[in-house]
């Protein structure tokens, strides 16, 4: 089995294309998850200003420094309570979608909008209103997805309305469209009540969702003195990394997988912790 590793573009900052796709290669990288707002500092990705020349451009780029896009991250707020606010997103999300192929991939991903955005305005009923929104805005965004043959991919993660693999499982079954798609990232479906059964959540979310996973997360998590948790070097949190990448290389043996969150000071022995942990893994 071949590893694809690859990494968000933007845990290095936000740099001029050509220094950030060097920056990339020389890592060993060989794919990003590139949101081209927070990545690309020389190049104006708002609504309307996407074209396949800007996108072969930058796939070209990256190319010449053996770095492919994975997946365009485009995390837009679905739920956001301002329609107008809202509109822009979506429309600057299907733009993402229309162009994919020619950045030279299929996968457009978002995350789903805070739980809480509509507790003020709607105490005793919240978290159905934004359930509501969210499949609305989803299920736009999956028929855009068809015509361009290419997939929406969600994330879901706590404290978002798509915060468990029971959620994700209800959005894939009403909204029924082939071009919806899931990311897996297991620190996301963790929090401090579940972490102690974090074994249970990943093989749930596995067994799940991997016929629909078309991308993985890949990063760490420790908890602070605030009872929090934040992102720290791989193998030097809590995830189960063994059992992580067994589910991966059981499911989804060729799937790229992208490196989050991890500091360039930690990313050497990160990189080597990784690969030492998914060689070491037996099926």
């Amino acid at each position: 089995m071949t590893l694809k590793l690859g990494i968000r573009a933007h845990d290095f900052g936000k740099l001029p294309l050509e220094q950030m796709a060097a920056k990339v290669g020389s890592f060993g990288f060989r794919s990003i998850q590139l949101a081209l707002a927070k990545a690309i500092a020389d190049m104006d990705s708002g609504l309307g200003k996407l074209s396949p020349g800007y996108a072969n451009h930058v796939a070209e780029t990256f190319g010449k420094h053996g770095v492919r896009v994975a997946v365009l991250g485009c995390y837009i707020n679905p739920i956001n309570p301002d329609k107008a606010e809202r509109r822009y997103e979506i429309d600057r999300f299907k733009e993402h979608l229309r162009y994919a192929r020619d950045f030279g991939t299929s996968l457009v991903a978002t995350e789903t909008g805070r739980l809480d955005t509509y507790l003020k305005d709607y105490p005793n009923d919240y978290k159905e209103k934004a359930w509501t929104i969210l499949r609305e805005t989803v299920e736009e965004l999956a028929e855009q997805a068809e015509k361009y043959g290419v997939i929406a991919a969600i994330e879901p993660a706590t404290s978002l309305v798509i915060h468990s693999t029971e959620g994700m499982l209800r959005m894939l079954e009403e909204v029924p469209s082939p071009n919806l798609g899931v990311l897996i990232d297991p620190c996301n479906l963790m929090d401090t009540d579940n972490i102690v059964r974090q074994d249970e959540v990943m093989k749930e979310a596995f067994e799940a969702l991997a016929a629909r996973t078309v991308l993985i997360h890949a990063k760490d998590i420790k908890e602070n003195e605030k009872g929090r948790f934040e992102y720290t070097g791989l193998g030097t949190g809590l995830l189960n990394y063994p059992l992580f990448l067994q589910l991966v290389r059981q499911y989804k043996p060729h799937i790229d997988i992208t490196l989050e969150g991890v500091t360039e000071e930690h990313l050497p022995a990160s990189l080597d912790f990784f690969t030492k942990t998914w060689n070491e893994v037996k099926l």
